[in-house]
C-alpha cells in the first residue's frame, strides 16, 4: 500500500482537526471562483508560481495547505487584504504535474480556520491560522430536524429542476443527520456566487449554518422554477420547429418518390424572398405569409394552388415601396410642355402651379385635373407631358363604355377568373407607386345591374380616402395618395355630380386656324414625314396649301382629321419615292396642287348669308367637335295664329322658341308689329339639316330675332352672327362654349357677333387675333339684339335698290 493511500485511509477514520493536530502556519493556496468546505474532495488546477511553490511546500511538510478565496479574482499577488478572513485547512491527497508547467492537485477540506495573519515572503505566502472547531450538537430539536428534512427536499427538488447534483450525492444527503456536513455538502452542490459560498463558510454554528442554505436554497429553486417555464416555452416551440421540420422532410420525401417535391419547395421558397423584398405594409404582408403556408399544405394540381400563384405573384410585383423621383425643376417642365404642346397656356400654367405646390411641400393633397374638350385637341398627350415632365411613370385607362364596378375595385377571388382591378393593373404594369394615371373617357362611364362604376371612381379620386384604397382581389389595402390622377372628358353633363365634385375642371376649347397651323408646321408634318419613311426634303407644304387642308379637307375643333390628311399626302410622296428612287425629286405641296393628293375637297363650310333676308338669322352653336354656325328661318303663311317648329328641335330650343313667341306678342305695338297679325297668320320656325337633333340653351335670342323679322317684315342683317338665352322678361342670360363659336363664326367670315354682357369675361382667353378680326357687341336685352340685328324696312329698300343698281352696272 503507498503512503498516499496510507494518508487517505487514516484521514477517513479521523474527524477532522480534533484527531490530526493542524499547525498554526500553513503555507496559503489562494482560490479563484471557488469556496472549499471542510470534508470536500475537490481537484485544483494551480498555474501561478507562489501557488505552485506553496503546494511544493506543504508536501514537503505535512501536506496540509491553507485555501482561502479571493475577494478579487483578478488579483494575481493577493495580500492579506484581498482574501477573505475565514478558509479551509485541506490536505493534498495527490498531485500531478501537467506538460505545460500547471500542477493538478486533488485536495480534500479538513477544517475551518481563522486567518490572523498572512505573510507573503519571497517564494509562497505564510499564513499564521487559528482552528475553528465545529460545534457539537448535544441534542436534536425540531427545528434541527425540520431544517435537515426542509433541506434534503429542497436539494431534491433542485435536482428535478435541472440542478447538476449527481444522484450519488443526493444519496449522500438523504442519509446525513450531521446538520453541519449537510450545511456543507448542500452548499458545494448549489454552484453559488463566492459571496454567497463564503457567507456560508463564515458561520461554524450548524444550524445558523443551515438556516442559511435552506434560505439561499430556496432562491435558487425559485430562479430554477422560473427558468423552467422558461425552458418549457422555449422547447415547446424548438419541439414545434423540430416537428413541422421533420414533416417537412417527409413531406419531400413523399413528393420526390411522386416527381413533384423540388419545383414546388423551390417555388415555396422564391415566393418567400420575394415577400421579404416587396416592402409590403405589416399587414400586407402578413396576409402573404398566411396566403403562403396554405399554398405549402396544398396540392400542386388543384385548381385553387392556380388561383393562390396568381395573388402571391401580384402581391408581390405591386410596387409597395417603389417611386419614382419627381422633376420639380420648373424651367426644365415648362421647356417640355411647350416642346410638346402649343398654346394651351392656361392648362400649362395650372400644371405649374401644381409642380411648384409639390416642390414646396413634400406630399400636398392636390386637386385632380379634368381635362374637357372636343375630340383631338390633345387631352391624353398633355397627361404624357405632364408625367415626362415631372419624370412620372405615364398610364392610361380608358373609361369608354365600362359598366362592371369590378374593372375598378377588382373582382372577389371566389370567382373563376379574377383579377384586380383596372386601377392596380395600371400600377403593377407602372412599376411604380406613384406614376401619373389618366383616365380616359371619364364621362361615358356607364353603370347597370353589375353596379356603378363612377362611385366606385369615387373613393379613387378622393385624397382624403384613396390612402386605404381597397381591392377586392388583393382582400388588403393599397396607397393610392401617392398616384397623380387626371381625367378627360368630352362633355361634363353625364359626369356624376359627386364625382364631378372632386375635379377641377380645365376646358380644352377648339384650336384656331393659326394655332393649326403652327401646330402642323411644329409637330404634325414632322411626324408623318417619319412615320411614313421618308426625309424631311422630300416633301414641303407651304402655308397656303395647309390652309386649305384645314378649311377644306377638315371640319373639327381638334387635329386628328388634319393629321390624318397630312399623313395621306405623305404616303402619296412615299409610294412615288419608292417606285423610282433614283428619279425621284422633292415636292412641294401648293394649293394648287393639293387635289392631286387628296382629290376634291370634302368639306364646304357654312359661310354667311349673301344678302339680308327677311326671317332668316345666323346663331351659333356648340357641338362635341367644336363650334358651327346655325342658320334659323321662319315663314309667315295664313293661319290662325300657331307657332310651328320643326327641324328636330330639342325640349330646350322649343321652351326658347315659344318664349320669345311670347315676348313679340306681349311688346307687339312696341316692336312694330300688327297685333291682327297674331291671329291671320302661323308662324312657322325651321333649322336646317332636319336629320341632326339640336337642343341647348343658347338659341333664344337667335329665336326673338327670327320671329320679330318675319313678323315686322324687317330684313335681318347677313354679317351679324348671335348667341344668348331669353327670358319671357327680355333679359339676355349668359351662355357656355363662347370661344367654339367664336371661332365657327369666324370661320364663316361673320365680321359682328353678339353675345350676352355678362360673357364679356370669356373673351380674355381667346387669341388676340380672334378678337382683332370680330366685332362684338355686348347685349343685356333682348331690344338691344333687334336694334343691331334688324334693319329698318326703308333702310332695306335703299339697300336693296343699291345693290340692284351696282349688279347692273
Amino acid at each position: 500500500m503507498t503512503e498516499i493511500e496510507d494518508f487517505t485511509d487514516k484521514l477517513a477514520e479521523t474527524d477532522g482537526e480534533s484527531e490530526m493536530q493542524i499547525p498554526n502556519e500553513l503555507p496559503v493556496l489562494p482560490l479563484r471562483d471557488i469556496v472549499i468546505y471542510p470534508f470536500m474532495i475537490v481537484p485544483l488546477f494551480v498555474s501561478r508560481d507562489r501557488s505552485i511553490k506553496a503546494v511544493d511546500e506543504a508536501l514537503s511538510q505535512n501536506r496540509m495547505i491553507l485555501l482561502v478565496s479571493q475577494k478579487d479574482v483578478d488579483k494575481e499577488e493577493p495580500t492579506q487584504e484581498d482574501l477573505y478572513k475565514v478558509g479551509t485547512v485541506a490536505v493534498i491527497m495527490r498531485m500531478l504535474k501537467l506538460p505545460d508547467g500547471r500542477i493538478r492537485i486533488l485536495i480534500q477540506g479538513l477544517s475551518r480556520a481563522e486567518v490572523k495573519s498572512v505573510v507573503v515572503g519571497s517564494d509562497y505566502a505564510r499564513a499564521t491560522i487559528s482552528p475553528i472547531p465545529e460545534p457539537v450538537i448535544e441534542e436534536k430539536s425540531l427545528e434541527i430536524e425540520a431544517l435537515i428534512r426542509n433541506v434534503r427536499g429542497a436539494m431534491e427538488r433542485a435536482a428535478t429542476l435541472g440542478k447538476n447534483i449527481s444522484p450519488e450525492v443526493l444519496a449522500i444527503i438523504s442519509n446525513l443527520e450531521d446538520a453541519g456536513r449537510l450545511a456543507d455538502l448542500s452548499a458545494s452542490n448549489l454552484e453559488l456566487k463566492v459571496e454567497h459560498a463564503q457567507s456560508i463558510l463564515d458561520i461554524s454554528e450548524p444550524v445558523s449554518r443551515l438556516r442559511r442554505v435552506n434560505e439561499l436554497l430556496n432562491k435558487e429553486i425559485d430562479v430554477l422554477t422560473v427558468q423552467q417555464e422558461i425552458n418549457t416555452q422555449a422547447r415547446a416551440d424548438i419541439d414545434r420547429s423540430q416537428r413541422e421540420y421533420f414533416l417537412r422532410q417527409q413531406l419531400k420525401a413523399i413528393q420526390g418518390e411522386l416527381g413533384e417535391g423540388n419545383e414546388l419547395a423551390e417555388e415555396i421558397e422564391q415566393y418567400r424572398d420575394k415577400i421579404e423584398k416587396a416592402n409590403m405594409p405589416e399587414t400586407a404582408k402578413e396576409e402573404a405569409t398566411r396566403q403562403l403556408k396554405k399554398l405549402e399544405r396544398m396540392h400542386p394540381d388543384t385548381a385553387e394552388t392556380a388561383t393562390l400563384r396568381n395573388w402571391l405573384d401580384i402581391m408581390t410585383d405591386l410596387p409597395w415601396a417603389k417611386a419614382s423621383k419627381d422633376n420639380l425643376d420648373l424651367k426644365k417642365a415648362q421647356r417640355i410642355l411647350d416642346e410638346d404642346h402649343y398654346g394651351l397656356e392656361r392648362v400649362k400654367e395650372r400644371i405649374i402651379e401644381a409642380l411648384a405646390v409639390r416642390k414646396l411641400k413634400e406630399k400636398p393633397k392636390g386637386s385632380i385635373l379634368c381635362l374637357v374638350g372636343p375630340p383631338g385637341v390633345g387631352k391624353t398627350s398633355l397627361g404624357r407631358s405632364i408625367a415626362r415632365a415631372l419624370g412620372r411613370k405615364f398610364i392610361r385607362l380608358s373609361l369608354g363604355g365600362l359598366h362592371d364596378e369590378a374593372e375598378i375595385r377588382g373582382h372577389r377571388r371566389t370567382y373563376v377568373g379574377a383579377m384586380p382591378g383596372r386601377i392596380l393593373q395600371g400600377i403593377q404594369q407602372a412599376g411604380t407607386n406613384n406614376p401619373l394615371m389618366i383616365l380616359d373617357e371619364i364621362d361615358k362611364v356607364g353603370a347597370d345591374f353589375r353596379g356603378d362604376p363612377s362611385s366606385a371612381l369615387l373613393e379613387v379620386l378622393d385624397p382624403e380616402q384613396n390612402f386605404a384604397f381597397r381591392d377586392n382581389y388583393l382582400g388588403v389595402t393599397f396607397d393610392l395618395s401617392n398616384v397623380m390622377f387626371m381625367t378627360t372628358a368630352n362633355v361634363l353633363d353625364t359626369i356624376q355630380p359627386a364625382l364631378r365634385d372632386r375635379m377641377e375642371i380645365i376646358s380644352l376649347s377648339g384650336y384656331t386656324e393659326e394655332e393649326k397651323l403652327e401646330i402642323s408646321k411644329r409637330h404634325l408634318v414632322p411626324k408623318q414625314i417619319e412615320e411614313n419613311g421618308i426625309e424631311k426634303t422630300d416633301l414641303t407644304i407651304d402655308k397656303k396649301a395647309m390652309q386649305s387642308i384645314i378649311g377644306q379637307y377638315t371640319h373639327e375643333a381638334g387635329l386628328r382629321q388634319l393629321e390624318r390628311e397630312i399623313g395621306k399626302i405623305c404616303r402619296k410622296v412615299a409610294r412615288k419615292k419608292a417606285e423610282s428612287i433614283e428619279e425621284f425629286k422633292p415636292i412641294k405641296i401648293t394649293r394648287e396642287n393639293l387635289a392631286d393628293f387628296l382629290r376634291a375637297p370634302k368639306i364646304f363650310p357654312d359661310s354667311a348669308l349673301k344678302q339680308n333676308q327677311i326671317g332668316v338669322v345666323t346663331g351659333l352653336a356648340w357641338t362635341a367637335v367644336g363650334g358651327d354656325i346655325l342658320f334659323i328661318e321662319a315663314l309667315r303663311l295664313r293661319g290662325k295664329g300657331h307657332l310651328v317648329l320643326t327641324g328636330q328641335l330639342g325640349d330646350v330650343m322649343q321652351e326658347s322658341a315659344k318664349a320669345a313667341f311670347s315676348y313679340a306678342k306681349a311688346r307687339a305695338k312696341e316692336l312694330g308689329i300688327d297685333e291682327e297679325d297674331f291671329e291671320k297668320y302661323d308662324i312657322h320656325v325651321h333649322i336646317p339639316e332636319g336629320a341632326i337633333p339640336k337642343d341647348g340653351p343658347s338659341a333664344g335670342i337667335t329665336m326673338a330675332v327670327a320671329l320679330v323679322s318675319v313678323l315686322s317684315q324687317r330684313p335681318v342683317r347677313k354679317d351679324v352672327a348671335m348667341t344668348g338665352e331669353i327670358t319671357l322678361r327680355g333679359n339676355v342670360l349668359p351662355i357656355g362654349g363662347l370661344k367654339e363659336k367664336v371661332l365657327a363664326a369666324r370661320r364663316a367670315k361673320i365680321k359682328t357677333v353678339i353675345i350676352p354682357d355678362l360673357n364679356k369675361r370669356d373673351l380674355e382667353d381667346l387669341p388676340q387675333e380672334i378678337l382683332d378680326d370680330l366685332t362684338f357687341i355686348f347685349v343685356d336685352n333682348v331690344r338691344q339684339v333687334f336694334q343691331a340685328a334688324l334693319l329698318e324696312k326703308e333702310q332695306f329698300i335703299e339697300r336693296r335698290k343699291a345693290n340692284s343698281a351696282k349688279n347692273k352696272a
